[in-house]
């Protein structure tokens, strides 16, 4: 074979090389082309925000039966304990023609209503002088709420103003909004600026009772946390939540920092801070135990990528994922009891 022939055939098997790898490269980029303009078809969609996701959509055939399990115990109201009224309607002829019945029986219900609501007023007149060994001093009621007077006078009751403070926080309802039903259901009216100021005083007063409860999540053998973002007059604020066994704390702050889970957790937790991947997570000193359902999340998207959706490796964490959360229900169930099994263990496990 002569020289020209050869740089021939070496430019030929260096061309096949070259469109071998063109094509493999435009199998990759389509690969990574397809999510993009997926998520952009999605983002574009009417209420995109708040869609499922179409992968994570139950199929027709998949999907279960609505309501409960057949053989489930009836659902009913069940009969109230006290009835304040009762109201007898006899049957004396036929309410068509005014004929004579026979064979009556009784037909007996029970009627749940809300009863006229009317707010119940209290004019309080309290005394104030001066005491020569004490200064100035007051008498005081059970149903004060505050010392107000003059175009503050008018106040919520010790009901009235936890049944507001209630729709406000628990139910969510704006402070616009909760005032309009104080007034229209209850016909309680008040200002949106002054339920807010009310809303500081009841805050003012359970701060023993909020300091008492971050005592008891730091003393919890497990807290889980998690923060996200708010809106308090304006962006950029943020809301923790910190729960144990039997109770959840509330933190808003400017910060999203771990200076938070300090000033909530102190110096030294004895328990175990379960929390997600967050960084903000990772200084505090103590035992840590990160959310299984964000590692899952992170491994479905690593098998997204090129060349990764057999990858063996992440199967394993997976199956060892999937293995902890089924004896966990388990242990809760009480099939299993899991200090055995740790105890069980073989040597060097």
């Amino acid at each position: 074979m002569d020289e020209p022939q050869k740089i021939i055939e070496s430019l030929l098997e260096r061309i096949a090389a070259l469109e071998q790898r063109v094509a493999s490269l435009q199998e990759e980029n389509r690969l990574l082309r397809e999510p993009l303009e997926q998520q952009q078809r999605t983002s574009a969609r009417q209420a995109a925000p708040f869609r499922r996701c179409e992968s994570k959509k139950v199929s027709e055939s998949e999907k279960k039966r609505p309501g409960r399990k057949p053989g489930h115990p009836g659902a009913r109201r069940s009969v109230p304990e006290h009835v304040d009224q009762e109201i007898e309607e006899p049957l004396c002829g036929c309410p068509n023609c005014g004929g004579p019945v026979s064979e009556c029986r009784p037909v007996e219900q029970f009627i749940e209503e809300i009863p006229p609501v009317r707010p119940r007023v209290v004019r309080l007149v309290t005394w104030e002088g001066h005491c020569p060994q004490c200064g100035e001093v007051h008498s005081t009621h059970p149903l004060q709420t505050s010392r107000g007077r003059g175009a503050a006078k008018v106040q919520l009751g010790p009901r009235a103003l936890p049944t507001a403070t209630a729709l406000n926080k628990p139910f969510g309802l704006s402070m616009r909004k909760t005032c309009q039903v104080l007034d229209k259901w209850l016909g309680l009216k008040f200002s949106p600026g002054g339920l807010s100021q009310a809303m500081d005083r009841v805050a003012d007063r359970l701060a023993d009772q909020y300091d008492a409860l971050q005592q008891d999540i730091r003393g919890a053998p497990a807290t889980f946390a998690d923060e996200t973002s708010g809106w308090v007059g304006g962006p950029r604020w943020w809301l923790w939540t910190f729960t144990a066994a039997n109770e959840t704390l509330f933190h808003v702050d400017k910060s999203r920092g771990a200076a938070v889970v300090q000033q909530i957790l102190g110096d030294d937790y004895p328990g175990v801070w379960v929390s997600d991947c967050f960084s903000t997570y990772d200084p505090p000193d103590c035992r840590k135990h990160k959310c299984i359902a964000h590692h899952l999340r992170a491994i479905g998207e690593a098998k997204k990528l090129p060349g990764h959706a057999d990858s063996a490796y992440l199967k394993q964490w997976t199956l060892l994922f999937k293995v902890v959360i089924v004896f966990h229900r388990l242990a809760i169930e009480g099939k299993m009891d899991m200090v055995s099994l740790v105890e069980r263990r073989p040597q060097g496990s």
